[in-house]
């Protein structure tokens, strides 16, 4: 593998990889351009999506880039210090689990694991669309669930899960996640009126300034982002499916940039 890091000894390249309902994809990401340096490798997530189970196909991703430098990987889940907290999207035996110990051990790799909305935050102010926004700047990712994370004067509140809040006695992302207009069959104008009344319910929590619309359906906002309404500024995602791969990196070389 090539030397990661620049002259003065400081890492410029991570391997993100993006954990997923139903893919695990990586790339390596120069951390000062965003760029992928290599194409991005896809695998299908296991259908029972236990802790061995994905950390094989990590291991796999690492094999595919003979990859051994640091890794960043989002999770979708709550990260704390490293431990998976909650399992909404993913297997229960994952909860209580070191994820970064149980990858950086398979692996051979320093690793930094975080929530998947909170990665693909970390790409689009840094990079994409929130890029010099001093405000309150929420992120919601839509998929199989509903991921959010929130900026405040640039500064990340970590594990935000706002695709938990109760709408009409359900959580918000089992009604209007992008996993619920496709199984459902709703069209974009209705699928976007559940959109609205969860965007309504944050406003009247935060009083953001900017809300950035990402995930998989963001590939599509040229019919739907005209439906959404809200005081603050609506835009879509810039940095797309390649967000989380980023952002992962990103964050990771933040950490083990400074440990060098």
């Amino acid at each position: 593998m090539k030397d990661a890091h620049n002259l003065y000894g400081i890492v410029m390249e991570i391997l993100g990889i993006d954990v997923g309902g139903s893919g695990i994809k990586g790339a390596p990401v120069n951390v000062e351009t965003a760029k992928l340096t290599a194409d991005r490798h896809r695998i299908v997530t296991p259908e029972i999506s236990t802790p061995d189970a994905i950390s094989e196909v990590i291991v796999k991703l690492t094999q595919h880039f003979a990859w051994q430098g640091p890794i960043g990987c989002t999770f979708p889940a709550v990260v704390k210090q490293g431990i998976v907290k909650t399992a909404a999207n993913i297997d229960k035996s994952w909860i209580g689990v070191n994820g970064e110990k149980l990858i950086s051990s398979k692996t051979g790799c320093q690793t930094l694991l975080l929530n998947d909305a909170d990665a693909a935050g970390f790409a689009e102010m840094e990079f994409g669309a929130g890029k010099g926004n001093n405000g309150i700047v929420i992120i919601h990712t839509f998929g199989t669930g509903i991921g959010s994370a929130i900026f405040v004067n640039g500064q990340l509140v970590p594990n935000t899960e706002f695709g938990r809040l109760e709408i009409r006695c359900k959580e918000a992302e089992q009604r209007a996640s992008a996993r619920n207009r496709t199984e459902e069959g709703l069209k974009w104008k209705t699928w976007t009126l559940r959109v609205n009344e969860f965007l309504a319910h944050m406003e009247a929590l935060f009083w953001p300034d900017l809300f950035i619309i990402g995930g998989g359906v963001s590939r599509k906002h040229d019919k739907f982002l005209h439906l959404l309404k809200a005081r603050a500024d609506i835009v879509p995602a810039q940095l797309l499916n390649q967000a989380g791969i980023i952002g992962a990196a990103v964050a990771a070389g933040k950490k083990f940039g400074s440990d060098e």
